[in-house]
């Protein structure tokens, strides 16, 4: 047996969507990892810039060329990142998916960390990474997700936002209380993905991994890695691509708004008044701040959704 051959076999897949400077530097992070035995898939998802001529001159200049796979046409976080897991789910020798958001770099350790966690427990299906701030190395941008599904919010748990090495056990704690594990970075198993399936592709955009998560309740438990550290450059897709200096991102606003309503009437649809209230707290807080646009995009994704069309779970 090869010293490869010892080790699980990992596929990591980086969705772009117009973002090629920070796909490739993504991709010159991976080739410094020290686990052997992964594929690289690169899934544009219908980028309408020069995406895909830059990403093919990287291509061939390696000697271990990626995978790459261009959907013609934007399908979103779910719908990108599913296209790259079917294809990893065709080679039977995938033991595991590593979906990395595009404006993430990682560490050397960081896969390794992530695999031996998961090997530790056969229960866990989804292994998080410690997120650090692309910026600022010392802060902690995201780690345990947990949501509020009465008010249909989500925030990372951090324990402090400063990272402190000495801490890991302290943060591995967090994995206790957490519901979902932050999309930028997810480990996944094949068995986790062959039982409850691949990502929902009805948002587009944000609450896919909550779903994900919400779906293997039960089934499955959801694991850190703390000593697996990636850093983030966070939204850096959504900011280039509107190109605004506002405090709020129009894109964000508008899938979140909607999808807080998506995903309540599909798991807790009780719920829903209370989140119909707190919505029209995020259009005064918009209007108060001046942000008209904003505020009538939360106002419009919000109430033009009918939760009675929805299908259930």
């Amino acid at each position: 047996m090869t010293e490869i051959q010892k080790h699980p076999k990992v596929y990591i897949i980086v969705l772009n969507w117009n973002g090629t400077d920070d796909t490739l530097e993504c991709l010159e992070s991976i080739k410094k990892l020290y686990f052997p035995n992964y594929r690289v898939i690169i899934v544009d998802n219908g980028s309408s810039d020069d995406s895909i001529n830059k990403i093919k001159e990287w291509i061939n200049r390696q000697q271990e060329p990626p995978i790459l796979i261009e959907t013609s046409k934007n399908l979103g976080f779910a719908g990108g990142n599913n296209v790259g897991l079917r294809y990893a789910l065709s080679d039977q020798d995938c033991a595991y998916a590593w979906i990395l958001n595009n404006d993430i770099t990682v560490t050397p350790a960081s896969l390794a960390s992530l695999v031996q966690r998961m090997k530790a427990d056969p229960c866990a299906g989804i292994c998080g990474s410690m997120l650090l701030a692309y910026e600022d190395h010392s802060r902690i941008y995201g780690l345990a997700g947990f949501y509020d599904r009465w008010l249909a919010q989500s925030y990372s748990k951090k324990g402090s936002n400063l990272f402190n090495p000495s801490k890991l056990s302290e943060y591995k704690e967090l994995e206790k209380s957490m519901n979902y594990v932050p999309g930028a970075a997810m480990l996944v198993s094949r068995q986790f993905l062959e039982e409850i399936g691949l990502m929902c592709e009805d948002y587009f955009l944000f609450f896919e991994e909550i779903d994900w998560a919400t779906r293997a309740r039960g089934r499955y438990t959801l694991a850190l890695a703390p000593e697996s550290i990636v850093y983030h450059k966070g939204s850096a897709t959504l900011k280039r691509a509107e190109g605004r200096k506002e405090r709020f991102s129009l894109l964000q606003d508008r899938y979140i708004s909607r999808n807080r309503l998506l995903f309540t009437a599909k798991y807790y649809p009780y719920a829903l008044p209370i989140v119909y209230l707190s919505l029209i707290g995020y259009i005064f807080d918009r209007l108060l701040a001046g942000a008209w646009q904003n505020a009538w995009v939360v106002f419009k994704s919000a109430f033009s959704f009918n939760p009675l069309t929805f299908p259930k779970k």
